[in-house]
């Protein structure tokens, strides 16, 4: 592993590189407000920056600091944030928004040993709030800064075991330089930066990087197969039936989904897991068997599984609505109100790919 001159060349070299190339126009880094940071940085958990920004604009509009955040109802928080993916983010965000209202007085603390107490806030993201708002001497460790690093110091082990990632943070915090508001937000920022700009996942761009001639990887051309990040992934396959119910008003039928499992919380149709069509019908009342239109398999997929999303298309008519089952707890909400709601984007958009008011 490198020595310690090494390990002081990093922060300086980097900060360097950030003034001149860094990114210096994020809508989050206008200033140092800890709910725009917070916000941005739990948006950006495994999401490009470029999806972000539309959706951090939308957010801060409509909820421009954290106690809006905290009086609004959670279905309203999951509209806004549908389409962005990991729904959990939000309904950690939302009740976050509340205990920093409740028992800090809306005030975020400024150490990342209180932040990372609130829900939804791991060490790293604790470190970023704390770092950038509040000048503290902390150090990120998400996925780019661990890839930068695993490379920069040669670092050969799985980063995925535990006992491997606390060494690296271990290392992450030799480097960072001296606490203050203009060394420990360029320094994080920079850290951002490398991994997104410079040090990508394929491909990195060595000869543009400012710390090249002390990097072990390049030195020892094992950039490609640093850092080790091995894990055993067991993927899983289901089939979902979708049921979408229109009445002679236009209007579809939405439930809300349990508040865990997949999609939680979130606004669907009638969703059932089946291996075939008759499966699914026996999962409804017979007398709606002959007005089902099963929809050509829709194939979507997530970290760790992958569905088959089945649309079964029906529309009542204003005779036989009377003989809707009352077992099934949920609204009939016209286009515009579903819109505004907490949706799966795949259910989303595939009704408005289709017409979500009438039988194709």
């Amino acid at each position: 592993m490198p020595g310690a001159l090494v390990l002081k060349r990093f922060a300086p070299a980097i900060m360097e590189w950030q003034k001149i190339h860094g990114r210096h126009g994020l809508p989050w880094q206008a200033n140092k407000d800890p709910y725009r940071v917070w916000l941005s940085e739990v948006m950006l958990q495994q999401t490009q920056v470029a999806t972000v920004i539309p959706y951090f604009e939308k957010f801060t509009q409509h909820f421009p600091s954290v106690s809006a955040l905290a009086k609004a109802h959670l279905d309203e928080v999951l509209g806004l944030w549908s389409g962005l993916g990991y729904y959990s983010r939000a309904r950690n965000l939302h009740q976050c928004a509340q205990v920093v209202v409740r028992d800090w007085a809306g005030q975020f603390p400024t150490s990342a040993q209180d932040l990372q107490q609130l829900p939804g806030i791991g060490r790293s993201t604790a470190s970023a709030i704390a770092a950038t708002c509040f000048g503290q001497r902390v150090t990120i460790l998400d996925g780019n800064a661990k890839r930068v690093l695993a490379r920069y110091l040669g670092f050969e082990g799985n980063i995925v075991l535990p006992a491997h990632e606390k060494i690296l943070w271990d290392f992450a915090e030799k480097m960072v330089p001296e606490a203050g508001m203009q060394t420990m937000p360029v320094y994080t920022q920079a850290l951002m930066d490398l991994g997104s700009a410079i040090c990508t996942v394929k491909n990195p761009q060595c000869m543009q990087c400012p710390v090249q001639n002390s990097c072990s990887a390049y030195a020892q051309d094992k950039t490609k197969s640093l850092p080790l990040k091995q894990k055993t992934i067991k993927r899983t396959s289901h089939r979902l039936y979708l049921w979408w119910v229109n009445n002679s008003m236009g209007q579809v039928f939405w439930l809300q989904r349990p508040m865990k499992g997949v999609w939680a919380g979130l606004y669907c149709l009638p969703v059932w897991e089946a291996s075939s069509e008759a499966e699914f019908l026996a999962q409804i009342p017979c007398q709606w068997h002959s007005k089902c239109e099963f929809l050509d398999p829709v194939q979507h997929v997530l970290t760790h599984k992958d569905f088959q999303l089945i649309f079964v298309k029906t529309r009542l008519t204003e005779a036989n609505l009377q003989d809707w089952p009352n077992t099934l707890e949920g609204k009939w909400l016209n286009h515009n109100e579903w819109q505004s709601l907490g949706v799966p984007a795949p259910v989303r958009k595939i009704m408005v790919q289709l017409g979500a008011n009438s039988l194709i």
